[in-house]
């Protein structure tokens, strides 16, 4: 069901925005897909040999030496972090705000996820002495965390923590006992890889970090689901691994074998794959920069982006204008913003921030074209922003935004 928006216009549709498409898939991928399509074996739950090497070597190239025995594979990040949070046991610290899918994850296994403060420079890592200071709470009331999830490249703020903020992070949660799972998913989408440092946990004290990292969405199409996880190389590693592995397995959580295949060539790195990846950063880098700058002209607040595909914006300074069109919470700001751009604009509160906060998360691929005709173009262009279903996009977005500034200055105004 929808309601009547504020402005008359029909109903507004609840409940998640639609997906975003993706670019067109490449050939290779298409044909390893394809030449594996009539195979009757099942890939082995956690992942088979061809799959598992492929994943190694792509942690050895960065700078992660990684033997296959350490590795596991899953249908999506989703369903590794629930069995690694059915693993380990007791409750869960995660982030504020996060990726959307690590709450309902973490309940899904029977655990609690309580949330930690971000500091203001960035999102994804936890501040360290907010940190401490929730471990202690929750053991005062009789909770048992055990692990911290985090995130260096984060979806959903598109910044990057760091490296002394994700050292004093993982150093306080080793401290407390905790085992660290770091989401890699968005780390090889760095805009600017000369001018930003990204250093994972893994890297930093290894013995006490899994590495998380779903292929779908830059290694591989949305709609393929797979996903690896690398575990220390040590006897707690491979005792968690194992029970990970019995997880899966009661799940019947298996990589499909034509996705398996697939996700093998992409993670051995081909010319076309890097290529490829090479080309789809540089465009959603040139895509975030101007929402991010649109969003700032209009008087609200955004984190530079820094990598990924996203801009996380908070529109607070645009309370009084937003008002006016029923506007009074993330919910609301999300069912206006939906309506007003015809772009998914998930509200902050879809990941843990307050609900209060007028918080969305907005995604470049929005602006990739309606078909796949444009979505290729977009990507071989010189200039994206000059073709005309991108700046059609992008007008449509500057113009709304534009508006809201506009009441706002108006109602500031003396009369």
């Amino acid at each position: 069901m929808g309601r009547t928006h504020p402005e008359g216009h029909g109903p507004v549709r609840y409940g998640p925005p639609l997906p975003d498409q993706g670019l067109p898939v490449l050939p290779g991928l298409t044909a390893r897909l394809c030449a594996a399509a009539d195979r009757p074996d099942a890939e082995p739950v956690g992942g088979g040999p061809a799959f598992l090497d492929a994943a190694a070597g792509h942690w050895e190239r960065r700078g992660l030496p990684t033997e296959a025995r350490r590795v596991a594979a899953a249908p999506g990040a989703p369903a590794l972090l629930l069995a690694l949070t059915t693993a380990v046991g007791g409750d869960v610290l995660i982030p504020r705000p996060c990726a959307a899918w690590w709450a309902p994850g973490t309940r899904a296994s029977g655990r609690s996820p309580f949330p930690v403060p971000t500091p203001a420079e960035c999102g994804g890592v936890p501040d360290p002495y907010a940190l401490l200071e929730t471990v202690r709470r929750v053991r005062a009331e009789g909770g048992d965390p055990r692990l911290l999830v985090l995130c260096v490249a984060d979806d959903p703020t598109a910044t990057v923590a760091p490296p002394e903020l994700v050292h004093e992070a993982v150093e306080a949660a080793v401290g407390e006992g905790l085992h660290v799972v770091s989401d890699e998913t968005w780390r090889d989408t760095v805009h600017e890889p000369r001018d930003t440092v990204l250093l994972g946990p893994a890297e930093m004290l290894p013995d006490h970090v899994t590495v998380v990292t779903d292929l779908a969405g830059s290694f591989l199409p949305p709609g393929w689901p797979a996903a690896v996880a690398r575990f220390p190389d040590n006897e707690t590693g491979g005792a968690l691994r194992s029970r990970v592995l019995d997880v899966l397995t009661a799940l019947g959580a298996q990589v499909a074998t034509p996705v398996a295949a697939a996700a093998g060539y992409a993670l051995a790195e081909p010319a076309e794959v890097t290529a490829r990846l090479t080309a789809a950063v540089r465009l959603h880098a040139r895509l975030a920069a101007a929402l991010h700058r649109a969003v700032v002209a209009a008087g609200a607040l955004a984190p530079p982006p820094r990598a990924g595909r996203h801009v996380y914006a908070d529109l607070g300074p645009l309370r009084p204008a937003l008002a006016t069109y029923g506007v009074g919470d993330a919910q609301e700001l999300e069912d206006f913003l939906t309506f007003r751009l015809d772009m998914p604009a998930p509200g902050g509160h879809r990941f843990g921030d307050d609900l209060g906060a007028l918080r969305v998360r907005l995604s470049t691929s929005s602006l990739l074209g309606a078909t796949a005709e444009e979505r290729a173009a977009v990507l071989g262009a010189p200039d994206p922003l000059e073709l005309p279903s991108v700046e059609r996009a992008l007008t449509l977005f500057g113009s709304a935004f534009d508006d809201l500034r506009d009441d706002a200055r108006r109602r500031e105004s003396p009369r």
